[in-house]
């Protein structure tokens, strides 16, 4: 639940409500009668007006601009693989692989030696 006072972005106008989609806004209230399908009263300083609005039609601006940070920064690593041609780095990227995910699976592909293998197998036995 978002708190009082926060900034939020509206992103969708899921009741056809005629709201400042893409604008900033305030929460001022919460609805909290069970019966509102309503979660939040949001103030627009552009628009002068208090909307009321469900939480999916609105976001917290913070999350917005991480999303936005996140999206450059693919975009940034797609045009650094293209350009080094290095076709190990774009295929992990299009595939949302992390690098820290893939130098772990590296890792856990190395062979064991037969000592912990055999460590493994009767630990397991015992437990």
């Amino acid at each position: 639940m978002l708190r009082l006072g926060q900034k939020v972005i509206v992103i969708a106008d899921s009741f056809e409500q005629n709201l400042p989609i893409g604008e900033y806004g305030y929460i001022i209230a919460y609805d909290r009668n069970a019966d509102n399908v309503f979660d939040y009263v949001v103030r627009v300083p552009k628009t002068n007006k208090h909307y009321f609005v469900p939480g999916a039609d609105i976001e917290l601006e913070e999350v917005l601009i991480q999303q936005e940070v996140d999206r450059l920064e693919q975009e940034a690593l797609i045009d650094f693989a293209l350009a080094t041609r290095n076709e190990e780095m774009f295929r992990r990227i299009l595939n949302g692989e992390n690098v820290e995910a893939a130098a772990e699976a590296e890792a856990s592909k190395e062979v064991q030696s037969k000592e912990d293998f055999i460590k493994q197998i009767n630990l397991k036995a015992w437990i």
